[in-house]
C-alpha cells in the first residue's frame, strides 16, 4: 500500500509509517503545496496511492463524483500526529487493507474506525 499524505498533515507521518513498512510521501516532496484536493486526488489515482487525510472535502469529493477510485483515509477530531493516533491508524490499515485497495474510504476516530466500499 502507498499513502500520499496531505499537506493538511505533518510530514512526521513520512518515517512513522516507512517504520511499520508502509510507502507514503508527503504532498510536499510530489507536488505544489498550493495543489487543489482535485489536483491530489488526480495525482493519487494516476499513481496508485491512497490519500491519507484530514480534510473533509476528500470524502465529500467521493461522494459527489461517485468516483471508484482512489481510496481515502480520513482522520477525524483534533490528534492528528502519528504518536497521538499512529496505533489507531496502522490497525484500519490491517483490518481495512483489501478495501483500500479495492477502492474505499476509511475514517479514523477517538476510538472506532469505519469502511465504506466505493463508489459512494
Amino acid at each position: 500500500m502507498r499513502l500520499i499524505i496531505d499537506i493538511n498533515l505533518s510530514p512526521e507521518w513520512v518515517p512513522f509509517l516507512a517504520e511499520a513498512g508502509v510507502i507514503a510521501r508527503h504532498w510536499a516532496q510530489v507536488g505544489d503545496p498550493t495543489a487543489t484536493d482535485r489536483e491530489i486526488m488526480a495525482w493519487a489515482s494516476t499513481h496508485g496511492y491512497t490519500v491519507f487525510t484530514h480534510d473533509l472535502d476528500f470524502s465529500t469529493m467521493l461522494a459527489l463524483t461517485h468516483a471508484g477510485r482512489p481510496s481515502v483515509i480520513q482522520l477525524r477530531g483534533p490528534r492528528v500526529l502519528p504518536e497521538q493516533i499512529g496505533g489507531p491508524l496502522l490497525a484500519s490499515l490491517r483490518r481495512f487493507r483489501a478495501d483500500l485497495e479495492a477502492g474505499a474510504l476509511v475514517v479514523i476516530e477517538p476510538g472506532r474506525s469505519r469502511v465504506r466500499v466505493l463508489p459512494l
